[in-house]
Parts: structure tokens; sequence; C-alpha cells
């Protein structure tokens, strides 16, 4: 089996180039950040904030999320619930990053992640992939852009959305980033032998085929 651990910051296009890597060639995408994104929403409707540790660890034994591919897309279904559409709002995301510094959280999720890996050839991201989930990828990719690039692609993403402005949407990035890389376990860090790849000044097509590349050499150098 091949994995491909894919890490970055928020914002970086992580998602959507996996995604679209994953469909060229015929590998299991996995988003872990929709993972935490579902905990955390799960914890906001309920009416607990992501800060708070101990209310979030109480909501675990509750909850139950599983990921379904559906005609070549990942679902994440929570307690049964499909909520893929409902846990991509700047307030989730927010809420993902608070949630995914507990030690707790972290481990519920842990063994799901490691049980897709072994398997299938999977793409997985997220922001400790090659560094703690999966320190054993053949390949392993820090895809990264600066803040205002990122803050431009997710602005465009969520137009039309009610209140949202670019303004917002780079406080919470500039902010995300800080809580991502100082958090206690499991900092964003790039991994020593991931391929740092600075996704600001090309495009989505181009970063595809980079990484598309990527992997096609792994995969000869496995054979």
């Amino acid at each position: 089996m091949i994995n491909v651990a894919i890490d970055g910051p928020a914002g970086a296009g992580k998602s959507s180039i996996s995604k679209a890597v994953a469909v060229k060639k015929g590998y299991i995408y996995v988003d872990t950040g929709a993972l935490y994104r579902a905990v955390a929403f799960y914890a906001l409707n309920k009416g607990v904030s992501p800060d708070n540790t101990s209310g979030i660890i109480k909501l675990l034994s509750e909850l139950d999320i599983k990921l379904e591919h559906r005609d070549g897309q990942q679902r994440v279904i929570a307690n049964g619930i499909d909520v893929s559409d409902k846990i991509r709002t700047p307030e989730v995301s927010m809420g993902a990053s608070g949630v995914s510094a507990i030690p707790e959280v972290r481990t519920f999720l842990f063994d799901l992640q490691k049980k897709i890996a072994l398997e299938n050839n999977i793409i997985m991201d997220g922001r400790d992939i090659g560094t703690v989930v999966l320190p054993n990828a053949q390949l392993k990719i820090f895809l990264t852009a600066d803040a205002e690039e990122r803050a431009r692609r997710r602005f465009a993403e969520l137009k039309g959305t009610e209140g949202v402005t670019f303004e917002n949407i780079l406080e919470d990035i500039i902010k995300r980033d800080e809580n991502d890389m100082n958090r206690a376990v499991s900092p964003l860090r790039q991994a020593e032998d991931a391929v740092l790849v600075d996704t600001t000044d090309m495009t989505i097509e181009q970063v595809i085929l980079h990484i598309e590349k990527l992997i096609n050499e792994t995969e000869n150098k496995e054979r």
C-alpha cells in the first residue's frame, strides 16, 4: 500500500488538491480535518465550547463518526447524519482548531485514520499526518502558501455567505496558524523528510500535476 501524507496550514488547499489527485490516481482520500470539524460541529450544536476540554471529552462517548465514500466523494457521518456540508463554516473551522488540541480527541480519531491507511492506497491530509499519524508514509508533503493567499482562496469558497469578509477570514487564518503551531499536542510542523510545496504562485492545476508526479516517482521506487 502507498500512503501519502499531506500536511500544512489552514487554507493551503490540502483538501481540494488531495481530492483531485486521489481521483486521478484511484486512491482513497482521507480528510482528517473533516473529522475534527465533525467533533467541533457536534459540540457547538450541543452548546459546548471547543475550549471546554472536559465538556468535549464527555461528548466523545456519545459520538460515532464514520467516513463513507459515495460516487468518489468522502462524506462525513456523525451519529448516522451526513454533516459534510455543515462543517465548513468559519465558526466550525476555529472550533476544529480548539478540539484538535485535546489529546483525548486525537486518540479518539487516531484508530480510524490508521485503519483506513493500512487497508488502502490513500492520500491523507491534516496537520500532523507525516509527523504523528503516518510517520512511515512512503511520501510526505508539506503544502503551504502565504496567509493572504490562503485567505483569498477561502474567501472565494465562501463568497456570498452572510457575514463573511476577507478581513475576518485572514484574521481567523492567522489565529489558527498560531494555535496549530503552538499547541502542546502534535503541533503543526514540517516532517524532516517531507517535500515542501509552496503553492502561493501556483495554479491548482500546477499543484495537482506536481503532486501526481511525486506520487508516480514514489510508486516507481516501491516496485
